[in-house]
Protein backbone atom coordinates (compact mmCIF):
# COMPACT_ATOMS: atom_id res chain seq x y z
CA UNK A 1 0.00 0.00 0.00
CA UNK A 2 2.78 2.41 0.89
CA UNK A 3 4.55 1.58 -2.38
CA UNK A 4 1.38 2.34 -4.34
CA UNK A 5 1.03 5.74 -2.65
CA UNK A 6 4.65 6.62 -3.40
CA UNK A 7 4.21 5.64 -7.04
CA UNK A 8 1.02 7.68 -7.26
CA UNK A 9 2.74 10.78 -5.83
CA UNK A 10 5.66 10.26 -8.20
CA UNK A 11 3.35 10.04 -11.23
CA UNK A 12 1.53 13.18 -10.15
CA UNK A 13 4.82 15.03 -9.77
CA UNK A 14 6.00 13.76 -13.14
CA UNK A 15 2.79 14.89 -14.84
CA UNK A 16 3.01 18.30 -13.15
CA UNK A 17 6.62 18.66 -14.28
CA UNK A 18 5.58 17.72 -17.82
CA UNK A 19 2.90 20.40 -17.83
CA UNK A 20 5.40 22.96 -16.54
CA UNK A 21 7.94 22.03 -19.21
CA UNK A 22 5.28 22.14 -21.94
CA UNK A 23 4.23 25.60 -20.75
CA UNK A 24 7.85 26.76 -20.80
CA UNK A 25 8.36 25.45 -24.34
CA UNK A 26 5.09 27.03 -25.51
CA UNK A 27 6.07 30.37 -23.96
CA UNK A 28 9.50 30.21 -25.63
CA UNK A 29 7.89 29.38 -28.96
CA UNK A 30 5.50 32.31 -28.65
CA UNK A 31 8.40 34.63 -27.85
CA UNK A 32 10.27 33.31 -30.90
CA UNK A 33 7.27 33.87 -33.15
CA UNK A 34 6.83 37.38 -31.76
CA UNK A 35 10.48 38.17 -32.43
CA UNK A 36 10.21 36.92 -36.02
CA UNK A 37 7.03 38.91 -36.64
CA UNK A 38 8.64 41.96 -35.09
CA UNK A 39 11.70 41.58 -37.26
CA UNK A 40 9.58 41.16 -40.38
CA UNK A 41 7.50 44.21 -39.55
CA UNK A 42 10.70 46.19 -39.02
CA UNK A 43 11.99 44.99 -42.40
CA UNK A 44 8.77 46.19 -44.06
CA UNK A 45 8.58 49.45 -42.17
CA UNK A 46 10.66 51.50 -44.67
CA UNK A 47 8.42 50.33 -47.55
CA UNK A 48 5.33 51.27 -45.56
CA UNK A 49 6.75 54.74 -45.01
CA UNK A 50 7.47 55.31 -48.72
CA UNK A 51 5.24 57.82 -50.48
CA UNK A 52 3.19 56.09 -53.20
CA UNK A 53 3.57 57.98 -56.50
CA UNK A 54 1.97 57.36 -59.89
CA UNK A 55 3.82 58.67 -62.95
CA UNK A 56 2.11 58.37 -66.33
CA UNK A 57 3.92 58.57 -69.66
CA UNK A 58 2.35 59.98 -72.83
CA UNK A 59 3.00 56.87 -74.92
CA UNK A 60 3.76 53.17 -74.70
CA UNK A 61 7.01 52.26 -72.94
CA UNK A 62 9.99 53.00 -75.18
CA UNK A 63 13.60 54.20 -75.19
CA UNK A 64 12.53 57.86 -75.02
CA UNK A 65 11.28 57.23 -71.47
CA UNK A 66 14.26 55.20 -70.30
CA UNK A 67 15.53 57.45 -67.52
CA UNK A 68 12.32 57.08 -65.54
CA UNK A 69 12.39 53.29 -65.78
CA UNK A 70 16.08 53.37 -64.84
CA UNK A 71 15.25 55.28 -61.67
CA UNK A 72 12.85 52.48 -60.69
CA UNK A 73 15.22 49.65 -61.59
CA UNK A 74 18.23 51.20 -59.85
CA UNK A 75 16.28 52.03 -56.68
CA UNK A 76 16.80 55.78 -57.10
CA UNK A 77 13.19 56.62 -56.28
CA UNK A 78 13.29 54.36 -53.23
CA UNK A 79 16.46 56.12 -52.13
CA UNK A 80 14.38 59.30 -51.95
CA UNK A 81 11.62 57.52 -50.03
CA UNK A 82 9.29 57.13 -53.01
CA UNK A 83 7.40 54.09 -54.24
CA UNK A 84 6.87 54.99 -57.90
CA UNK A 85 4.55 53.19 -60.30
CA UNK A 86 5.03 54.04 -63.99
CA UNK A 87 1.91 53.70 -66.14
CA UNK A 88 1.98 53.63 -69.92
CA UNK A 89 0.16 56.25 -71.91
CA UNK A 90 -1.30 56.21 -75.42
CA UNK A 91 -2.93 58.54 -77.94
CA UNK A 92 -6.11 58.73 -75.83
CA UNK A 93 -4.43 59.69 -72.55
CA UNK A 94 -5.07 63.29 -71.53
CA UNK A 95 -2.38 64.45 -69.10
CA UNK A 96 -4.13 67.54 -67.66
CA UNK A 97 -7.34 65.60 -67.01
CA UNK A 98 -5.43 62.76 -65.36
CA UNK A 99 -3.53 65.19 -63.15
CA UNK A 100 -6.54 67.24 -62.10
CA UNK A 101 -8.66 64.15 -61.39
CA UNK A 102 -5.93 62.66 -59.19
CA UNK A 103 -5.46 59.74 -61.59
CA UNK A 104 -1.73 60.44 -61.64
CA UNK A 105 0.68 62.52 -59.56
CA UNK A 106 3.13 63.36 -62.35
CA UNK A 107 2.77 63.25 -66.12
CA UNK A 108 5.26 63.14 -68.98
CA UNK A 109 4.18 66.13 -71.04
CA UNK A 110 5.52 68.80 -73.37
CA UNK A 111 6.18 72.50 -73.49
CA UNK A 112 3.20 73.04 -75.78
CA UNK A 113 0.87 71.20 -73.41
CA UNK A 114 2.03 73.40 -70.52
CA UNK A 115 1.32 76.61 -72.44
CA UNK A 116 -2.09 75.36 -73.48
CA UNK A 117 -2.90 74.58 -69.84
CA UNK A 118 -2.11 78.19 -68.93
CA UNK A 119 -4.40 79.42 -71.70
CA UNK A 120 -7.20 77.22 -70.35
CA UNK A 121 -6.50 78.21 -66.73
CA UNK A 122 -5.68 74.61 -65.76
CA UNK A 123 -3.42 74.68 -62.65
CA UNK A 124 -0.62 72.37 -63.73
CA UNK A 125 3.05 73.27 -63.86
CA UNK A 126 6.20 71.91 -65.51
CA UNK A 127 8.96 71.15 -62.98
CA UNK A 128 11.66 69.76 -65.30
CA UNK A 129 12.33 69.30 -69.03
CA UNK A 130 14.27 66.15 -69.86
CA UNK A 131 14.44 66.74 -73.63
CA UNK A 132 16.01 70.03 -74.64
CA UNK A 133 14.97 69.27 -78.23
CA UNK A 134 11.60 68.00 -79.40
CA UNK A 135 12.10 64.74 -81.40
CA UNK A 136 9.41 65.73 -83.94
CA UNK A 137 10.56 65.13 -87.52
CA UNK A 138 9.29 65.14 -91.08
CA UNK A 139 10.29 62.05 -93.05
CA UNK A 140 10.55 61.71 -96.83
CA UNK A 141 12.02 59.25 -99.30
CA UNK A 142 15.62 59.97 -100.20
CA UNK A 143 16.56 61.16 -103.67
CA UNK A 144 13.16 62.54 -104.73
CA UNK A 145 13.71 66.22 -104.00
CA UNK A 146 11.95 66.47 -100.63
CA UNK A 147 15.12 66.99 -98.64
CA UNK A 148 14.37 70.36 -96.99
CA UNK A 149 11.44 72.05 -95.27
CA UNK A 150 11.35 74.64 -98.03
CA UNK A 151 11.06 71.95 -100.72
CA UNK A 152 8.04 70.40 -98.95
CA UNK A 153 5.92 73.52 -99.23
CA UNK A 154 2.68 72.83 -101.10
CA UNK A 155 3.16 69.04 -101.09
CA UNK A 156 0.89 66.50 -99.32
CA UNK A 157 2.12 65.62 -95.83
CA UNK A 158 0.72 62.92 -93.54
CA UNK A 159 0.11 64.44 -90.09
CA UNK A 160 -1.95 63.52 -87.03
CA UNK A 161 -4.75 65.61 -85.57
CA UNK A 162 -2.47 66.86 -82.79
CA UNK A 163 -0.24 68.53 -85.39
CA UNK A 164 -2.94 71.17 -85.84
CA UNK A 165 -2.19 72.59 -82.42
CA UNK A 166 1.52 71.88 -82.17
CA UNK A 167 4.05 71.89 -85.02
CA UNK A 168 1.82 72.62 -88.04
CA UNK A 169 1.18 76.29 -87.10
CA UNK A 170 4.96 76.64 -86.74
CA UNK A 171 5.47 75.29 -90.27
CA UNK A 172 2.67 77.51 -91.57
CA UNK A 173 4.08 80.67 -89.98
CA UNK A 174 7.74 79.95 -90.75
CA UNK A 175 7.59 78.15 -94.11
CA UNK A 176 4.18 78.99 -95.57
CA UNK A 177 2.62 75.54 -95.29
CA UNK A 178 -1.17 75.45 -95.80
CA UNK A 179 -3.98 73.25 -94.53
CA UNK A 180 -4.51 71.96 -98.08
CA UNK A 181 -1.25 70.00 -97.70
CA UNK A 182 -2.44 67.96 -94.73
CA UNK A 183 -3.37 64.30 -95.07
CA UNK A 184 -4.39 62.06 -92.13
CA UNK A 185 -1.61 60.13 -90.40
CA UNK A 186 -2.84 57.16 -88.34
CA UNK A 187 0.56 56.06 -86.96
CA UNK A 188 0.76 53.44 -89.73
CA UNK A 189 3.73 53.72 -92.09
CA UNK A 190 2.18 51.59 -94.85
CA UNK A 191 0.93 54.59 -96.93
CA UNK A 192 4.41 56.13 -96.76
CA UNK A 193 6.09 52.91 -97.87
CA UNK A 194 3.73 52.59 -100.83
CA UNK A 195 4.29 56.10 -102.21
CA UNK A 196 7.82 57.31 -103.10
CA UNK A 197 6.60 60.92 -103.00
CA UNK A 198 5.04 60.59 -99.55
CA UNK A 199 6.04 62.81 -96.62
CA UNK A 200 4.98 62.06 -93.05
CA UNK A 201 5.48 63.18 -89.50
CA UNK A 202 7.30 61.02 -86.97
CA UNK A 203 9.64 60.86 -84.01
CA UNK A 204 13.30 60.82 -84.95
CA UNK A 205 13.87 58.08 -82.39
CA UNK A 206 11.27 55.68 -83.80
CA UNK A 207 9.67 55.80 -87.28
CA UNK A 208 12.94 56.29 -89.24
CA UNK A 209 14.19 52.96 -87.90
CA UNK A 210 11.04 51.05 -88.88
CA UNK A 211 10.95 52.71 -92.31
CA UNK A 212 14.59 51.91 -93.03
CA UNK A 213 14.02 48.32 -91.99
CA UNK A 214 11.12 48.01 -94.44
CA UNK A 215 12.69 49.94 -97.33
CA UNK A 216 16.22 48.67 -96.98
CA UNK A 217 17.59 52.22 -97.12
CA UNK A 218 17.62 55.31 -94.94
CA UNK A 219 14.82 57.84 -95.39
CA UNK A 220 15.39 61.59 -95.32
CA UNK A 221 14.77 62.85 -91.77
CA UNK A 222 14.46 66.52 -90.75
CA UNK A 223 14.34 67.45 -87.06
CA UNK A 224 12.06 70.48 -86.64
CA UNK A 225 14.06 71.47 -83.56
CA UNK A 226 17.03 72.18 -85.83
CA UNK A 227 14.92 74.70 -87.73
CA UNK A 228 13.46 76.84 -84.97
CA UNK A 229 10.82 74.59 -83.37
CA UNK A 230 11.42 75.36 -79.69
CA UNK A 231 9.25 73.38 -77.27
CA UNK A 232 10.73 71.33 -74.46
CA UNK A 233 9.72 67.65 -74.58
CA UNK A 234 9.54 64.72 -72.16
CA UNK A 235 8.73 67.21 -69.42
CA UNK A 236 7.61 66.42 -65.89
CA UNK A 237 4.25 68.03 -65.10
CA UNK A 238 2.29 68.04 -61.89
CA UNK A 239 -0.54 69.90 -60.15
CA UNK A 240 0.19 73.40 -58.92
CA UNK A 241 -1.40 72.37 -55.63
CA UNK A 242 1.19 69.62 -55.12
CA UNK A 243 4.01 72.10 -55.76
CA UNK A 244 2.57 74.49 -53.18
CA UNK A 245 1.56 72.00 -50.48
CA UNK A 246 4.21 69.30 -50.79
CA UNK A 247 7.32 70.75 -52.44
CA UNK A 248 9.55 68.21 -50.65
CA UNK A 249 7.84 65.33 -52.46
CA UNK A 250 8.10 67.12 -55.82
CA UNK A 251 11.80 67.74 -55.19
CA UNK A 252 12.40 64.09 -54.41
CA UNK A 253 10.68 62.97 -57.59
CA UNK A 254 12.56 65.46 -59.77
CA UNK A 255 15.91 64.65 -58.13
CA UNK A 256 15.50 60.88 -58.52
CA UNK A 257 14.20 61.19 -62.09
CA UNK A 258 17.19 63.27 -63.19
CA UNK A 259 19.53 60.81 -61.46
CA UNK A 260 17.76 58.06 -63.40
CA UNK A 261 18.44 59.83 -66.68
CA UNK A 262 22.11 60.28 -65.83
CA UNK A 263 22.37 56.57 -65.07
CA UNK A 264 20.41 55.61 -68.20
CA UNK A 265 22.65 57.58 -70.54
CA UNK A 266 25.68 55.81 -69.04
CA UNK A 267 24.21 52.28 -69.27
CA UNK A 268 20.67 51.75 -70.61
CA UNK A 269 20.38 48.00 -70.05
CA UNK A 270 18.42 48.05 -66.74
CA UNK A 271 15.81 50.35 -68.30
CA UNK A 272 15.70 48.30 -71.51
CA UNK A 273 14.80 45.19 -69.50
CA UNK A 274 12.01 47.05 -67.67
CA UNK A 275 10.63 48.56 -70.89
CA UNK A 276 10.46 45.14 -72.55
CA UNK A 277 8.61 43.72 -69.54
CA UNK A 278 5.90 46.37 -69.68
CA UNK A 279 5.83 46.59 -73.50
CA UNK A 280 6.80 43.24 -75.07
CA UNK A 281 6.38 44.76 -78.56
CA UNK A 282 9.53 46.80 -77.97
CA UNK A 283 12.58 44.96 -79.34
CA UNK A 284 16.28 45.40 -78.60
CA UNK A 285 17.18 46.85 -82.00
CA UNK A 286 14.54 49.59 -81.82
CA UNK A 287 15.44 50.39 -78.21
CA UNK A 288 19.09 50.75 -79.15
CA UNK A 289 18.24 52.91 -82.17
CA UNK A 290 16.12 55.26 -80.06
CA UNK A 291 18.80 55.46 -77.39
CA UNK A 292 21.55 56.21 -79.89
CA UNK A 293 19.45 58.86 -81.61
CA UNK A 294 18.83 60.59 -78.28
CA UNK A 295 22.55 60.80 -77.70
CA UNK A 296 23.53 61.63 -81.28
CA UNK A 297 20.95 64.44 -81.61
CA UNK A 298 21.58 65.75 -78.08
CA UNK A 299 17.92 65.48 -77.11
CA UNK A 300 18.79 65.29 -73.40
CA UNK A 301 22.25 66.80 -73.16
CA UNK A 302 22.42 69.95 -75.26
CA UNK A 303 21.72 73.67 -74.98
CA UNK A 304 21.11 74.85 -71.43
CA UNK A 305 21.46 71.30 -70.08
CA UNK A 306 25.19 71.38 -70.86
CA UNK A 307 25.54 74.28 -68.45
CA UNK A 308 22.73 73.68 -65.94
CA UNK A 309 22.35 69.91 -65.99
CA UNK A 310 19.73 67.43 -67.21
CA UNK A 311 16.19 68.74 -66.87
CA UNK A 312 17.22 72.37 -67.32
CA UNK A 313 14.76 75.11 -68.24
CA UNK A 314 15.19 78.87 -68.58
CA UNK A 315 12.74 81.79 -68.69
CA UNK A 316 14.39 82.95 -71.93
CA UNK A 317 13.68 79.65 -73.67
CA UNK A 318 10.07 79.60 -72.47
CA UNK A 319 9.61 83.17 -73.66
CA UNK A 320 11.09 82.39 -77.08
CA UNK A 321 8.78 79.39 -77.41
CA UNK A 322 5.80 81.52 -76.43
CA UNK A 323 6.77 84.08 -79.05
CA UNK A 324 6.83 81.37 -81.72
CA UNK A 325 3.32 80.34 -80.69
CA UNK A 326 2.17 83.94 -80.93
CA UNK A 327 3.75 84.08 -84.39
CA UNK A 328 1.76 80.99 -85.34
CA UNK A 329 -1.42 82.66 -84.05
CA UNK A 330 -2.01 79.92 -81.48
CA UNK A 331 -1.87 81.96 -78.27
CA UNK A 332 -2.08 85.65 -77.34
CA UNK A 333 1.03 87.67 -76.57
CA UNK A 334 -0.29 88.63 -73.12
CA UNK A 335 -0.52 85.03 -71.92
CA UNK A 336 1.23 84.75 -68.49
CA UNK A 337 3.80 82.21 -69.67
CA UNK A 338 5.57 82.21 -66.29
CA UNK A 339 2.68 80.16 -64.89
CA UNK A 340 3.63 77.25 -67.15
CA UNK A 341 6.79 76.29 -65.25
CA UNK A 342 8.90 76.62 -62.13
CA UNK A 343 12.68 76.40 -61.76
CA UNK A 344 12.71 75.89 -57.99
CA UNK A 345 13.36 72.13 -58.13
CA UNK A 346 16.19 72.10 -60.66
CA UNK A 347 19.17 73.63 -58.88
CA UNK A 348 19.17 71.01 -56.12
CA UNK A 349 18.52 68.14 -58.55
CA UNK A 350 21.43 69.16 -60.79
CA UNK A 351 23.86 68.85 -57.87
CA UNK A 352 23.27 65.12 -57.60
CA UNK A 353 26.17 62.97 -58.85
Amino acid sequence: MLIMLVESDFNKAKNKLGLILAAVFLFAALIGIALVIGKKSQEKEPAASEAKIVFTTNWFAQAEQGGFFQAVEEGLYKKEGLNVEIRQGNAQVNGPILLMSGGTDFFMGSGFEAVRAVSQDIPIVTVAAIFQKDPQVLISHSGVGNDSLESMKGKPILVSATANTSFWPFLAARYGYTDEQKRPYTFNIAPFLADPQAIQQGYGTSEPFTIEKQLGKKPNVIYLADHGYLPYATTIETRSELVEKNPELVQKFVTASIAGWKSYLANPQPAFAAIKRINPEMKDDLLLFGFNQMKEMGLVESGDALRLGIGAMTPERWKAFHNSLVEGKLFPAELPIERAYTLKFLSQASKQP
